[in-house]
């Protein structure tokens, strides 16, 4: 089922989460036994994420380097895969301009279309960790509402191939991303609505957010995105504090703005077993509060991690 019927025709709150896939060499049995314990609140989708692959420089004895492509961690279509014929879950893979040409990326939807996976989360991806800015490959996507504008394409019929006979539309339901606090990018948050505005007038279904710690921030971000005509669903996602490095750590790789009133609970903490139950209970407040507001779901982001998911979900579901 398309997330967007799922999200237009719930009657109560839902929960989904978001999974990392295993390092290679891992196994399907242990994605399934860190979700086996959120399979019972029900979630009608699940997101699968994908990182492109990294560069690394391996060091001769002879002084030179030599420059290696590593792929770190399994395909999404796999994952993705397994999960929705193994779980019964509608799946969600994240689909990113980085590493990808265009080709790759429509070879990529169509298994996705034949395994009968309908539903992709439309990113650009971050930078390689060597570059200090985004650099598409040859022939691939610079920007998510490009990459947005070609899965549409192929809901249309349309194929890269022009000659093409007998191509078959497929059905994708597109999610984009949505920053409350404004992407790191962005040069002002007015500049940050009109991009993800384009993405969706190219086609894009509906949006789910970065993380977010304070709830003003993401319904100030709804309210902005209904005055710039913005209509589509608007999920919140979360992710709970769980490590006392985090207060620095999330900040600076996500570009949000922890409370003062969650820092000092933090910094009280003597254990990370304790921060991790602050962050819980911070983020059972914040869900209560989503909830109560009438979101169409909360997203979390477990981050390989369910323990402390399970304990949201059991306080709020």
């Amino acid at each position: 089922m398309r997330v967007d019927e799922i999200l237009t025709h719930t009657q109560k709150t839902l929960f989904s989460f978001e999974i990392l896939p295993p390092l290679k060499g891992g196994t399907f049995e242990e994605i399934h036994r860190n979700i086996e314990p959120l399979l019972e609140f029900k979630p009608p989708y699940i997101n699968v994420t994908y990182h492109q692959e990294e560069v690394v420089y391996k060091r001769h004895e002879s002084g030179l380097l030599e420059k290696k492509v590593v792929r770190k961690r399994p395909g999404t279509v796999g994952i993705a895969s397994a999960l929705q014929y193994n779980c019964r879950v509608n799946v969600v893979p994240h689909i990113i301009c980085g590493g990808f040409t265009r080709e790759e990326t429509e070879n990529a939807l169509i298994d996705l279309h034949f395994l009968g996976i309908h539903n992709v989360l439309v990113v650009r991806g971050d930078p390689e960790r060597s570059q200090k800015e985004f650099i598409p490959e040859p022939d691939g996507h610079s920007h998510a509402v490009d990459l947005v504008k070609q899965v549409i394409a192929l809901n249309q019929g349309s194929y890269l191939d022009q000659e093409l006979q007998n191509s078959t539309a497929t059905n994708f339901c597109v999610g984009v991303a949505g920053y409350p606090e404004k992407h790191a990018e962005a040069p002002n948050f007015q500049s940050d609505l009109r991009h993800l505005k384009e993405k969706i007038e190219a086609g894009a279904n509906y949006i789910v957010t970065q993380l977010f710690f304070d709830n003003r921030k993401y319904f100030d971000f709804v309210a902005r995105c209904r005055a710039e005509g913005i209509t589509v669903p608007i999920v919140p996602g979360l992710k709970p504090i769980a490590l006392k490095s985090h207060l620095q750590g999330l900040p600076k790789t996500f570009h949000v703005e922890i409370p003062d009133e969650l820092v000092q609970e933090v910094e009280r903490c003597k254990s990370n077993k304790e921060v991790r139950q602050a962050g819980v209970e911070w983020a059972v407040a914040q869900t209560k509060e989503l909830i109560a507001a009438g979101v169409p779901a909360v997203h979390f982001y477990t981050m390989g991690n369910s323990d402390n998911i399970g304990q949201i979900a059991r306080a709020c579901f």
